[in-house]
């Protein structure tokens, strides 16, 4: 049995012409690295923006940041998930920024009791009556983008439909995607001699949306190949979090890659907030196999991280998906090559809006799973792709542009 995380196609380049645009050329930029002021470790995924201004990006593997603006920046702002937000001053000498951790006080009727696994069950349960309790159709805003060690050799955007059917239907489900108007952004380079290709597209965030799809990490017989421990709450908003470390139990016996997740589980609602998941590389055979679809003879692969984030949202009763990111890591040299070259891919999805009527999308207008967005991309060009949406820079997380995205 292959539990699959997310797809990628390496393959020989086929030469295209490049499309970069005036947003990725601006002229102002400030650099720098952000760390956790106690450890000193290095913080990957801390939103940095410059104050007053829509232009932001989000810090690598290694704390580091490039904050680019089409006019000078005044002050940057760093904001992480658990972390104090701060503020400093924009200098052109190489910013240093230690980040605090959020003290998170509690009252006495917030104290934690319970396996951290019955919890996990009981808002499991709950999702079963609060997600998707009647189908709905989605407008969603979908990235893709390929790093190639700091440079972008890839990025592709698209306007996209999702219909989620009710979590009754899960088997026989008619959950689809279907663009609406792409673009490509930045295709490769002559010199480049390889392309990274992502299968499945939109259909990526249905996939692996962990609440509908519980085959994946959340059915009795996966569970049970984990061990459960409590971390310190904290909050998202306004709202305690309780913080389930999910790992894989040392005497689990697979034959396929399991995962390390973090849960963000409401305390009050019991409502699921965050999934982080990470895939489990201590196996490389294991995770080649849920990551790679095909090579190159002659490419050696080397898979560093495959993850996945999902946020979801309740409004009232409903709780559904908001926001989707797949990031793929690897490494690739040819054989005989002294250096290997370092690769990112990263996949995003934020739903923007909501259609008052929830139409199926009929069959010849779905986004296949097997699908690539680049090679659809250029039969939906639009010099006036979605306005005023261009202020997204495909250094920024989607996540941290959902205020400006959601209609």
């Amino acid at each position: 049995m292959r539990k699959t995380l997310t797809v990628i196609l390496l393959v020989m380049l086929s030469w295209t012409l490049a499309a970069q645009t005036d947003s990725l050329r601006l002229g102002y930029l400030v650099r720098g690295r952000v760390k956790d002021a106690g450890s000193g470790k290095a913080l990957e995924s801390v939103h940095v923006s410059a104050a007053g201004r829509h232009h932001a990006t989000v810090t690598n593997a290694d704390g580091e940041f490039v904050l680019k603006s089409d006019a000078p920046i005044g002050t940057v702002e760093f904001s992480y998930l658990g972390y104090r937000k701060r503020t400093e001053k924009a200098t052109s000498a190489y910013m240093q920024v230690g980040l605090q951790r959020e003290a998170l006080p509690l009252k006495e009727a917030s104290i934690i009791t319970g396996e951290p696994a019955d919890i996990v069950r009981a808002a499991l349960e709950k999702a079963d009556i609060s997600y998707c309790p009647e189908p709905e159709l989605l407008e969603c805003f979908y990235r893709e983008t390929v790093q190639k060690r700091n440079r972008y050799t890839y990025v592709a955007e698209a306007v996209a439909r999702i219909f989620k059917d009710q979590y009754s239907r899960n088997l026989g489900s008619r959950d689809a995607a279907a663009l609406e108007k792409s673009r490509l952004l930045v295709s490769q380079r002559k010199r480049d001699t390889l392309s990274v290709k992502t299968q499945g597209g939109p259909n990526m965030a249905i996939t692996c949306d962990f609440l509908k799809n519980r085959e994946l990490l959340f059915t009795e017989e996966e569970m049970a190949l984990y061990r459960f421990s409590m971390e310190s709450p904290t909050y998202i908003g306004d709202r305690v979090q309780f913080i389930i470390k999910m790992e894989p139990s040392p005497y689990a016996q697979v034959d396929y890659a399991l995962y390390y997740a973090t849960l963000y589980i409401d305390r009050e609602t019991l409502c699921f907030t965050r999934i982080e998941t990470s895939l489990d590389m201590k196996d490389q055979v294991k995770a080649i196999r849920a990551i790679l679809v095909s090579k190159p003879m002659g490419l050696r692969f080397f898979p560093k991280e495959a993850s996945i984030v999902l946020n979801y949202r309740t409004v009232g009763e409903k709780t559904r998906l908001e926001y989707f990111r797949s990031t793929i890591r690897f490494d690739c040299d040819w054989r005989k090559r002294l250096f290997k070259t370092h690769y990112t891919s990263i996949n995003e999805l934020v739903i923007t809006d909501v259609y008052p009527t929830a139409t199926p999308i009929p069959r010849r207008e779905r986004f296949r799973a097997k699908d690539y967005l680049d090679d659809k991309a250029l039969e939906f060009e639009d010099p006036d792709f979605w306005a005023d949406y261009n202020i997204i820079e495909p250094s920024e997380s989607l996540e941290h542009a959902i205020g400006r995205l959601r209609k």
